[in-house]
């Protein structure tokens, strides 16, 4: 396999393409705008209608475990008072997503191709290649 699993995690991590690892998943000027394709090896990165869902369902995970859990406990425990929590709940709710939509966009990608290695083109050929040999 060409593109092995740490490989996939490793380009994952620094948003970039899983089959060519091209910093080319987003349209350049644009930090919101996925390109629907890799300019450089075509991998197409909506897989699916529907498929950011996974990706806004690990930012706002992520947001609600490492972020909003925390300050729920700290107010919880009297560590911050109730007004010092909701501002932050609240501002930590609008900015981090925001903050995380990029990487979360790669760790969709990343995790949906860890799981399928052989999906990459870079691997289907490979594949494809040992089966003529056979």
């Amino acid at each position: 396999m060409k593109v092995s699993q740490g490989r996939i995690l490793q380009r994952g991590a620094m948003n970039r393409c899983p089959n060519c690892g091209n910093k080319t998943l987003f349209k350049s000027g644009s930090p919101f705008t996925l390109n629907e394709e890799c300019p450089s090896c075509g991998l197409r990165f909506e897989k699916d209608e529907g498929f950011f869902l996974g990706a806004m369902s690990l930012n706002y995970g992520i947001t609600l475990i490492v972020f909003l859990a925390p300050i729920a406990i700290a107010w919880y425990k009297g560590v911050l008072g109730r007004t010092p929590a909701m501002v932050m709940a609240i501002a930590a709710s609008v900015v981090v997503p925001i903050a995380l939509y990029r990487s979360s966009r790669s760790w969709q990608l990343m995790l949906y191709y860890f799981f399928f290695p052989q999906q990459l083109p870079v691997n289907r050929r490979e594949l494809h290649d040992e089966d003529e040999n056979v």
